[in-house]
C-alpha cells in the first residue's frame, strides 16, 4: 500500500479513529487544504489529476500490468462544470469522513442516492459516483475500500488450509480456518480484505486453485482436493470482484503461493484470466494492488477440448470477433496463448469446465487436474 502521511490537524486524528485505516483519510484533508488554500488566496480552485483515458492507460511488459501514464488534467471552478464537479468532491470527502467518524460504510449505489440530499452537487446517475469516487483514488492513493465505499456484489468463497484473523464490524478479532471452521460455502471474502481487516496465520497449502464456476468449486471440495493435494480452492464468481482479486494478491505476495487459474475454455473465460493476471483497463490506477502477474492459466484450453475430446459448442460470432481482439491484446502476446487462441478460431469450437464429467464424477480430480498441474510443475 501507499506510504502513509503524518496526520497534519486534531480534527484528522480525531476522525481517523473510525477509518479503516489509520492514514487512509490524511489524503482527503490534503485536499480540502488545498482548496481551501487556493479561495483564501483570491484563487480559482482547480485540482490536478491523472487522465484516465484510453491514450493515457498502456500495458507495462516488464511488469505485466496496465498501468496509467502522467499526462495530467486540470479541473477548475473556471467553468460551470468544473465549478459543480469540484463541489461535488468535496461533499463526498465530507461524507467518507463522517462515515469514518460514525463507523459506517455505504455502498456504491447508497452513495449516488445519498447525493439526492446535495442539491447542486447532486449525481444525475450512478456512473457519475463511480467515477468520482475512481478520481479521488486517484487523487489520494487510497482504495475506494480506504474509503469506506463497496459495491453491492460480495467477494469469493475461499476453502483450504488457510487460518485467518478476521476483524468483524464490532471490531472483535476472531480466528477462523477456511476449512475447518467454515460451513460448505466456505469462508466467504469480505469486500475489504486488507491487513487491518483480515491476517494470515498459518497454511498448509502449496498453492492457490481460483475457479470460475461454483459448480466446480463444489466438485472439487466433494471429492477432497484440498485436502489431498494442499490446495486452496478460490471461486472467482464469474469475472472476479475486486476483493477477490485483492486476496489472491495477497495470497500470492505474503504466502508465495503460486496461482492458477480454472475456468471455461472460451474468450470470456480467458479474459477473467487476464483480469487476475495482469489487471484491467478501468483499474489501471491500482494494478499494483489487483493484479498477480505471476498467476497461470491452467484450462480449459483449447487444445484440452482436443487432446480430451470435450463435449463442446460451436464458437457465435461474438465470440469469434472476442477471440480475434484478443490476438492483439498485450495480455495475450505469447506465442502459447497465440497458439491457442488461434486453435480455437480453426476448430471453432468452445467447452465448460463441467464437460469433463464425460469421463465421470471424480474424472477431474483423479486424471486432469494431476496432469496439468504436474505438467506445470505445481504438483
Amino acid at each position: 500500500m501507499p506510504q502513509k502521511r503524518a496526520s497534519t490537524s486534531k480534527r484528522t486524528t480525531d476522525v481517523e479513529e473510525g477509518s479503516v485505516r489509520a492514514d487512509a483519510l490524511a489524503p482527503t484533508f490534503d485536499l480540502a487544504r488545498s482548496i481551501y488554500e487556493q479561495l483564501e488566496h483570491g484563487e480559482i480552485p482547480r485540482m490536478r489529476l491523472p487522465l484516465r483515458t484510453k491514450q493515457n492507460i498502456a500495458f507495462q511488459m516488464r511488469e505485466g500490468v496496465w498501468r496509467l501514464g502522467r499526462a495530467l488534467g486540470t479541473r477548475s471552478a473556471r467553468k460551470l462544470d468544473g465549478a459543480l464537479m469540484l463541489l461535488r468532491t468535496f461533499y463526498l470527502v465530507d461524507f467518507i469522513n463522517e462515515m469514518a467518524r460514525d463507523r459506517k460504510t455505504s455502498t456504491l449505489r447508497e452513495l449516488y442516492y445519498i447525493s439526492e440530499g446535495w442539491e447542486e452537487a447532486k449525481f444525475h446517475s450512478e456512473d457519475e459516483s463511480n467515477l468520482l469516487i475512481e478520481d479521488l483514488e486517484v487523487l489520494c492513493e487510497r482504495l475506494r475500500e480506504d474509503f469506506r465505499v463497496h459495491p453491492e456484489e460480495n467477494g469469493a468463497s475461499v476453502i483450504g488450509d488457510l487460518t485467518i484473523k478476521e476483524r468483524n464490524r464490532k471490531g472483535v478479532v476472531k480466528k477462523i480456518n477456511c476449512r475447518d471452521d467454515v460451513g460448505d460455502g466456505g469462508y466467504a471474502l469480505p469486500f475489504n480484505v486488507e491487513k487491518e481487516k483480515i491476517t494470515f496465520e498459518s497454511t498448509g497449502a502449496k498453492f492457490v486453485i481460483a475457479i470460475e464456476c461454483g459448480g466446480m468449486v463444489d466438485r472439487l471440495a466433494e471429492n477432497g482436493f484440498d485436502e489431498e493435494n494442499d490446495a486452496i480452492l478460490l471461486h472467482l464468481k464469474g469475472q472476479p470482484a475486486r476483493s477477490t482479486r485483492r486476496f489472491l494478491k495477497r495470497l500470492n505476495a505474503e504466502l508465495n503461493l503460486p496461482v492458477v487459474v480454472f475456468t471455461d475454455g472460451d474468450p470470456w473465460s480467458f479474459r477473467i484470466f487476464a483480469s487476475v493476471a495482469f489487471g484491467a483497463i478501468k483499474t489501471a490506477h491500482i494494478s499494483q494492488y489487483l493484479a498477480t502477474p505471476s498467476a497461470e492459466f491452467l484450462g480449459v484450453t483449447a487444445s484440452d477440448i482436443e487432446n480430451y475430446k470435450l463435449p463442446s459448442d460451436t464458437l457465435s460470432d461474438q465470440d469469434v470477433r472476442a477471440l480475434q481482439a484478443e490476438l492483439s491484446d498485450p495480455r495475450f502476446k505469447t506465442a502459447e496463448w497465440r497458439s491457442e487462441i488461434e486453435l480455437m478460431l480453426k476448430n471453432g469450437k468452445k467447452a465448460e469446465q463441467q464437460s469433463l464429467a464425460k469421463y465421470g464424477l471424480n474424472y477431474v480430480t483423479e486424471t486432469y487436474l494431476p496432469e496439468k498441474l504436474g505438467e506445470m510443475g505445481v504438483l
